[in-house]
């Protein structure tokens, strides 16, 4: 399928801009330097961009109608460029530099390939230690053994790195302070290809020593790529919501809140559940194993549902230290409770 968008225009220092800028998107062009030459490509081509110099001579041609036409321009105050635009039915215009973003996100909206409708879980803990990092990362090492695109996604500036917890944080690629200076739309493969990854599972976590929060804009701008490019988004949340964590929170579609099953436990998920449930809807309890039940649990947090126990692994500690998650095979506790989660959470 052709996703090159065509660029009519026969202006060089307006053609060198649009091909900078689709450079930034990690798009290539077709290019007609007269109307002529983009009349084979105007019906294949997923975008056409039409310079102002040009608008006059294609719209004498006559053009058949179709979607996705824009009329780029470098004069705005040009009192003809709005007659143009109708003129060769383009959408809008785009008035160079200062709609350059916007041109950026068209191109990539083109060139990227099919986008996935991915679905984002978000994992947090009652309180420190209580595990929500060992379940992030089960359910993300489970999912993409099933062969789903997944992206574990460490949204904790103080976790000390979800990659080590993986024994992998000497793994090459992108960390959060290498994507927070981004501004605007990320493209989703550029996204995949920076981040170190594993077979069908990416990480995103911080380089060692960055404690500084992620803002907003970053981690709206990382989810929107993320839900386009993978199947599935595993996000581990701090327990003190930040801005980024509210991001993440809006959008997913359900969230683990894991409770120690310890009176302190519960009285402290309490107080996360209350700092989260106006940023989402669906909350699911997933309890370790401990001294109140299950359904006292639940009672105890407003009515949320009980969904699953972790089941206790006695060397879990050694193996983390060793840089090794426990077993996730079908017949092992850890790997049917990631299964049976992952089951309830993911549209069929």
């Amino acid at each position: 399928m052709n996703r090159r968008p065509l660029v009519i225009t026969e202006d060089r220092a307006l053609l060198d801009d649009l091909v900078r800028i689709a450079a930034a998107a990690g798009a290539q062009l077709d290019v007609a330097h007269a109307p002529a030459h983009a009349r084979p490509h105007w019906n294949l081509a997923p975008m056409v961009v039409v310079g102002a110099d040009l608008a006059d001579a294609l719209a004498a041609t006559a053009p058949p109608p179709r979607d996705r036409v824009l009329l780029v321009t470098q004069a705005a105050d040009d009192p003809d460029t709005w007659r143009r635009c109708v003129a060769v039915g383009a959408r809008t215009v785009i008035d160079l530099p200062a709609s350059e973003r916007r041109l950026v996100e068209e191109f990539a909206d083109i060139s990227e390939p099919e986008p996935r409708s991915g679905t984002l879980v978000c994992v947090i803990g009652g309180r420190g230690g209580a595990g929500a990092s060992v379940l992030s990362a089960g359910l993300a090492l489970h999912a993409s053994g099933a062969h789903l695109r997944t992206l574990l996604l460490d949204a904790d500036p103080l976790g000390g790195g979800i990659d080590a917890l993986l024994g992998q944080e000497e793994a090459q690629g992108a960390r959060w302070p290498d994507l927070v200076a981004r501004e605007g739309r990320v493209s989703s493969t550029a996204l995949r290809d920076a981040l170190p990854a594993f077979g069908d599972l990416a990480v995103l976590s911080f380089h060692r020593g960055d404690t500084r929060p992620i803002p907003a804009e970053a981690m709206r701008s990382v989810l929107e790529s993320s839900l386009r490019g993978f199947d599935l988004v595993i996000a581990d949340l701090p327990r003190h919501v930040d801005q980024a964590a509210v991001e993440a929170l809006t959008r997913a579609a359900g969230t683990l809140l894991v409770v120690c099953a310890d009176v302190r436990g519960v009285l402290s998920a309490a107080q996360v559940l209350e700092s989260i449930r106006h940023h989402t809807a669906d909350i699911r309890l997933v309890s370790r194993p401990g001294a109140i039940a299950p359904d006292t649990i639940s009672a105890s947090l407003d009515g949320a549902p009980h969904v699953a126990q972790i089941p206790d692994h006695p060397r879990l500690d050694a193996s983390l230290n060793r840089g090794e998650m426990p077993a996730l095979g079908p017949r092992t506790p850890l790997g049917r409770l990631c299964s049976t989660l992952l089951q309830d959470l993911l549209p069929a």
